[in-house]
């Protein structure tokens, strides 16, 4: 069944109006009539089956039948901050890390980060992420739309730490020391609710510099296994990792 994210402002009591480019999708591309069934999930909300009792050009209506026990988001809320990739390297991060349960993304100008945020299309750009990670919180029926925020340098992202509870820095220079400091034994010990920053550094990885403030504010170094993982590779290795050991292992 199709879903569609809807904002606060349009339910009101069991009706909901859809518009915008959902409506388009439910009427020009999905082709739906009168009658049929999707799910429509407000803000903080797990979701709704409705019926669509009403489609114009430019707007749907529909009516809630059966709201939703279920809930498909991590126990822990994850945030992920990308040092800034190169290509559309970013695209695959923003899409898959909502399939793999984020919560929030934050672009990262970091120093070796190869890309230059550009002031000037920064609200285009934060549009464009937007959507991606929209469509895939419907494709993955997701409960809840991970959040997207402004670019930041590492003085701010050190600002924006100060609300976790863990801080983890991925650092391939971890991964060649004897002993290492292991990924799993930081999140083993992860309790519901906590708030998690992972910082994944761009291409270049992060500058000494970079590291040694980071680990001034509490940021944790650690290793994604024994091998040096992909820019675009390392946020999904951190989040999978999470899902199996509080959702799959935490559930058995």
């Amino acid at each position: 069944m199709q879903r569609y994210f809807i904002p606060e402002e349009n339910l009101n009591n069991d009706i909901i109006t859809i518009d915008g480019e959902d409506a388009h999708h439910i009427v020009r591309v999905m082709r739906m009539q009168v009658g049929d069934k999707i799910i429509c999930n407000p803000p903080n909300a797990n979701g709704a089956i409705c019926e669509i009792i009403q489609i114009e050009d430019y707007f749907v209506m529909a009516k809630t039948i059966e709201w939703l026990n279920y809930n498909a988001e991590l126990p822990v809320s994850v945030t992920i901050a990308q040092g800034l990739p190169k290509g559309d390297k970013m695209d695959l991060v923003l899409q898959k890390g909502t399939e793999l349960g984020a919560s929030a993304f934050i672009p990262f100008q970091s120093k070796r980060s190869v890309v230059k945020w550009d002031a000037r299309k920064a609200d285009k750009k934060i549009a464009r992420y937007a959507k991606i990670i929209k469509e895939a919180s419907e494709q993955s029926h997701r409960s809840n739309l991970p959040e997207i925020k402004s670019v930041m340098n590492l003085k701010e992202l050190i600002k924006e730490s100060e609300t976790y509870q863990v801080k983890i820095i991925a650092y391939e220079e971890e991964a060649k020391t004897h002993p290492f400091q292991s990924y799993a034994s930081i999140i083993s010990k992860l309790n519901t609710g906590d708030r998690v920053l992972i910082c994944i550094g761009p291409e270049g990885g992060f500058s000494s510099e970079e590291v040694h403030s980071l680990k001034e504010h509490q940021f944790i170094p650690v290793r994604l296994g024994p091998r040096i993982l992909r820019t675009e590779t390392a946020a999904l290795y951190a989040l999978a990792s999470i899902s199996y050991q509080l959702e799959e292992l935490g559930g058995q």
